[in-house]
């Protein structure tokens, strides 16, 4: 297995799932698609001892450009810079001052795999809290769902956002649902404590409302049958200002799949 070795800051974007491509300038590793990449993070750099796996990835796509030749597109995924001299000083710092515009790049995007997430002790994550949101712009509309995994202690393990296409609010909410114990279960997370900000879908996965709109009916019970998968699973409404993380992922969603 291959090993990337990344500074805290952009371990922990891997670990949260901001972060999904990387990109190798001279790669010795010959990293190609369906590669196994172990990441670890340099808490310390000077320390060895202090170093933490973050998990393990497989290589979904490998693109090989010029790095003057890099767009927006291929850095989804990737912090990006505020210009491409910007981009040429970085590497420069990284890989020394033979780097130019013409020098080869690999672009590689990844996807962690949610059941090698450890918590920050490095022991296996088994109790998590999710906060989970969807958001339609029209009600029917474009519409896309968020969610965000994390240990106890309220560091993020995992955030995505899905754009789902034309649907209501309150299907986009009930996906959100779907998708974030559907994570937490590759996670092997067996005691969940859910946060959302709506109010009808909390209620009826307590059972104090009933399910009346018959769209709803399907998705409802598909949820049901998810949390067979954990040993206790909590839901509690929370006012939208605390559930800004997976606002934050809904609108990122959304906005990405409207520009493109």
């Amino acid at each position: 297995m291959k090993t990337l070795k990344l500074d805290h800051k952009l371990a922990q974007q891997v670990k949260s799932g901001e972060k999904t491509a990387t990109l190798r300038l001279y790669d010795d590793k010959d990293i190609k698609v369906n590669d196994e990449i172990e990441f670890i993070d340099k808490v310390d750099p000077g320390n060895p001892a202090s170093w933490q796996q973050v998990g393990i990835a497989r290589v979904n796509m490998v693109v090989e450009k010029r790095l003057g030749e890099i767009d927006k597109q291929d850095l989804r995924g990737h912090e990006l810079y505020v210009s491409r001299e910007d981009m040429l000083k970085t590497y420069q710092k990284y890989y020394g001052a033979q780097v130019t515009f013409e020098t080869p790049v690999k672009i590689i995007h990844f996807s962690l795999d949610a059941s090698s997430a450890v918590h920050n002790d490095g022991q296996p994550l088994t109790e998590a809290k999710m906060y989970a949101d969807g958001g339609s712009r029209g009600n029917p509309g474009p519409s896309a769902s968020g969610y965000a995994i994390m240990d106890m202690d309220g560091h993020v393990v995992v955030k995505k956002g899905v754009y789902l296409g034309i649907t209501t609010n309150n299907q986009a909410e009930y996906q959100s649902l779907k998708l974030g114990l559907e994570e937490a279960r590759m996670m092997r997370i067996r005691q969940l404590h859910v946060y959302m900000d709506s109010l009808l879908v909390v209620n009826q996965m307590l059972g104090r409302f009933k399910v009346k709109n018959r769209d709803l009916w399907p998705i409802h019970e598909s949820v049901k049958q998810l949390l067979v998968n954990f040993d206790n699973v909590t839901f509690t409404h929370v006012p939208r200002e605390l559930n800004k993380i997976a606002d934050g992922a809904v609108n990122d969603a959304l906005d990405e799949a409207i520009v493109a």
